[in-house]
């Protein structure tokens, strides 16, 4: 299973990541239908946390956001379900075939690597934020160096200063 599909299947939606439950089910290649039914079977093992039904508003939100959404699923009247890491985990208990396990594994994979990247990028935006400060204080100092050189009071001085040699 190719990370990068996975990975661009995956949406943040009120700080969460979550996947969709019509890409779920393409990736386990079911219909959305009866992953929705096998959920509902088991729906004590899909706490708020794990799963839950976007509302329209959040829909509307992902749609304007994301234009490689399927034309036919933008205009359902039914919002999709959204599956947590841990809703997807738990997905291979109740989908419970080789396909369903390897997607698993490859969807793991893809949410561990997305979470690294944010890590790193935040690491990233740390150290070039500290930079930046550093730098700003450094060119403050070089500012106030050049403003009192060009004032009149600093001008005397260099004046002074060079009769005095």
């Amino acid at each position: 299973m190719e990370l990068q599909l996975i990975q661009s299947r995956i949406f943040t939606v009120n700080g969460h990541r979550v996947m969709l439950d019509f890409h779920l089910a393409e990736l386990y290649e079911v219909e959305t239908r009866a992953l929705k039914q096998a959920v509902k079977r088991n729906k004590n093992r899909f706490p708020v946390d794990f799963m839950f039904q976007l509302s329209k508003q959040e829909w509307y939100e992902l749609i304007t956001i994301c234009d490689n959404l399927p034309d036919n699923i933008k205009h359902s009247p039914v919002t999709p379900s959204a599956f947590t890491e841990q809703g997807v985990a738990m997905l291979s208990g109740i989908l419970n075939s080789e396909k369903a396990i390897g997607v698993n594994i490859a969807i793991i994979r893809a949410f561990v690597a997305t979470r690294q990247y944010l890590t790193n990028y935040n690491d990233l935006k740390n150290k070039l934020e500290e930079l930046e400060k550093n730098m700003n204080l450094k060119f403050d100092d070089v500012y106030q160096a050049i403003n009192y050189l060009l004032s009149p009071k600093g001008q005397r001085s260099i004046v002074k200063g060079y009769r005095e040699d």
